[in-house]
């Protein structure tokens, strides 16, 4: 008989990943970490009646996309924070000092692209799931991806060109 891994272990594997994928789709200094924490509430909750053979991996970011959602629909209705700065950061998920232009550029895409960048090249989920989880077909989840990722290496060839100039 096949058991399921301890839900601790399953935290500790796709802890990072979901994180990345949270951060992704809001946003680096956001609620991501919010998102995270009530993804793996209810993915806890869920645990006990997923299948054996479930993909784990792609059932989280699944959970995390909605979590996402929730967290973007919840900050429209809510006033902006005013928050105490915490005793200690965490540096899981968050990117270092030579990423930063990195997370900007993917911020400043459109959604749809955002996302379907996020939850297949981060999360590593197929197109058919990301089209699931947006909406729209495996094709258009590509296209999206695709145009993503040739905005991502427009913005670098930019930033390329102006370093070399300075040179």
């Amino acid at each position: 008989m096949n058991m399921k891994e301890p839900f601790e272990r399953v935290v500790a594997v796709h802890g990072a990943l979901v994180l990345r994928v949270c951060r992704a789709v809001l946003g680096v200094h956001t609620d991501a970490d919010d998102a995270w924490s009530e993804t793996f509430l209810a993915a806890m909750r869920a645990y006990p009646g997923l299948a054996e053979e479930a993909n784990v991996e792609a059932w989280l970011v699944t959970i995390a996309h909605r979590k996402a959602i929730d967290v973007t629909r919840a900050r429209r209705r809510s006033p902006l924070p005013v928050g105490e700065v915490p005793d200690e950061a965490t540096a899981i998920g968050h990117p270092d000092g030579s990423d930063l232009d990195l997370w900007a550029a993917v911020k400043a895409l459109p959604e749809k692209q955002r996302q379907s960048v996020a939850y297949h090249y981060l999360g590593g989920l197929p197109y058919d799931v990301v089209a699931g989880l947006l909406g729209g077909t495996p094709a258009a989840a590509r296209r999206a991806a695709a145009d993503g990722v040739r905005q991502l290496r427009a913005h670098y060839e930019r930033v390329d060109a102006r370093e070399g100039e300075g040179r």
